[in-house]
């Protein structure tokens, strides 16, 4: 969780400054459902990428009480973010939860050739025969259940497959159409 979260952190923080509280709710809502994010786990985050010098903490007055901590990326917080996004780790690609979070702020990778690129790698990986269930090693459709609860979840997941390939495929050809012409 440690990866996907400090790039939701600077994911975030790359669109506007934040306070702790706003920003844990950002993440939530883009994560929660699945990776509820607790203080406990996001605040030593922030301490990190704030040692490593990808953002900083500014105190400012409060509106109604106590003061509080507003966190900036830095420029080396900007340049981070756009290298996690041209070069996501394995998981990043796989894992459909780390793989949206990857998604929601691939638009801050300036380059519509390094934006294909990334969708092109999570394209390969689905196009990948798999399934939630096998036998001897091999992959089961739904049409291989009497269980209809197991075939429900390989018909959900079939469907949504199907629908991000061809969202894939539709986006690549609009990012390759406004990536500059190659000259050999």
């Amino acid at each position: 969780m440690t990866g996907v979260l400090e790039l939701a952190i600077l994911g975030f923080l790359y669109d506007a400054s934040l306070h702790g509280y706003d920003l844990r709710r950002r993440i939530t809502a883009l994560t929660g459902h699945v990776r509820p994010i607790s203080e406990g786990t996001l605040y030593p985050a922030i301490k990190r990428l704030e040692k490593a010098g990808l953002l900083r903490r500014e105190t400012q007055p409060g509106a109604a009480a106590a003061p509080r901590h507003m966190l900036t990326l830095t420029p080396a917080g900007r340049a981070e973010l756009r290298h996690r996004l041209a070069e996501p780790v394995e998981q990043d690609i796989t894992d459909e939860n780390r793989w949206f979070v990857v998604l929601a702020f691939l638009r801050h990778l300036d380059d519509a050739a390094a934006q294909a690129a990334v969708l092109r790698r999570r394209l390969a990986f689905l196009e990948q025969p798999s399934s939630y269930f096998y036998e001897g090693g091999r992959p089961q459709n739904a049409e291989e259940f009497d269980d209809p609860f197991r075939r429900g979840v390989l018909v959900i997941a079939r469907a949504t497959s199907q629908t991000e390939l061809r969202w894939l495929r539709s986006t690549i050809e609009e990012l390759d159409a406004q990536a500059p012409p190659t000259t050999p």
